[in-house]
């Protein structure tokens, strides 16, 4: 069972204005980025599709089929995003696309100077201190599931940009910034997660993860991790933020919830049980998160791996 934040449905396109069938493209330009709307309404396979522009694709409805940089192919599922560099060449294929069930997927194009100068603005006002860290955009990560934030981003981007208002140049600056930033964020916090075990002493970041992934079943004091990384309370909250764009309980509990997930599908293990193992001193509280994060109860989500 996977987490799926799903995009607003967007109004398709008249059948008297369609000018064909597979991946039929609206546009919208602004300053800072241009918008497109692609929809397929019968099956169709080995379609090219390049951007001049780095592009940031994200699924609303349907299944797509995806070909990319000499990778497996993977299906591509609302709920999910792709970031594709420019001038890479995504390979498509509709296989369930019809005119009763089409397919329909955004992707912003963004020119590589407003990218750049995202990265010059992180590199300058957050950069990571002793960690001499320097802010990049990777498209090796490609293939993600839309967190809650990035979203409504996106949701907050198409509305902006499909509008006649006359300020949409200035909210989707605003909002494309942010988005941009939350990816890089991400990430890196996916770039330092997976190398804190073998790079546990390289840096504050490294140690930091490592001991809460140590300590995931006990209580993890935000005290306590300021003493580990060597700064106030206030100042490790912050940078921890700026960091990875999330705050260090959200972490700790996106981390919990994970190990719930592999706890779950045993089925001799109660919720109650998996809650102590996990950290969570109150069930209610566990089972909040897990909602927040999984879109359904803990409960539920092991029913559907018992039999």
């Amino acid at each position: 069972m996977q987490v799926k934040n799903y995009l607003q449905r967007i109004q398709l396109t008249p059948g008297s204005q369609l000018q064909t069938l597979v991946e039929n493209r609206r546009v919208f330009n602004l300053n800072t980025c241009e918008l497109n709307v692609f929809e397929s309404y019968q099956q169709a396979y080995h379609i090219p599709l390049t951007f001049n522009d780095f592009v940031i694709t994200s699924m609303v409805r349907g299944k797509k089929i995806m070909h990319l940089m000499d990778k497996p192919a993977f299906d591509y599922l609302p709920g999910e995003t792709v970031i594709v560099p420019a001038g890479e060449t995504m390979v498509i294929d509709f296989p369930e696309a019809a005119s009763e069930n089409p397919t329909q997927c955004i992707a912003l194009a963004i020119d590589a100077t407003y990218i750049n100068s995202t990265l010059d603005y992180l590199n300058e006002y957050y950069g990571a201190g002793n960690e001499q860290h320097q802010w990049q955009l990777h498209c090796n990560q490609y293939h993600f599931e839309n967190d809650t934030d990035v979203t409504s981003l996106i949701n907050k981007l198409i509305g902006v940009c499909s509008s006649s208002n006359a300020s949409r140049d200035i909210y989707a600056d605003l909002h494309l910034k942010e988005l941009l930033i939350r990816l890089i964020q991400s990430q890196h916090l996916q770039q330092v997660d997976t190398a804190k075990s073998v790079h546990q002493n390289k840096s504050r970041l490294h140690y930091v993860l490592h001991y809460i992934h140590e300590h995931l079943t006990e209580k993890i004091a935000i005290d306590a991790l300021s003493r580990k990384a060597y700064v106030s309370r206030n100042i490790f909250y912050k940078w921890f933020k700026e960091q990875f764009g999330i705050t260090p309980l959200d972490y700790i509990n996106r981390e919990r919830v994970k190990l719930a997930k592999q706890l779950l599908v045993q089925q001799q293990n109660s919720v109650q049980a998996v809650s102590n193992m996990c950290g969570f001193s109150d069930v209610n509280y566990f089972i909040r998160v897990f909602k927040k994060t999984e879109g359904t109860t803990p409960k539920a989500y092991q029913s559907c791996y018992l039999f």
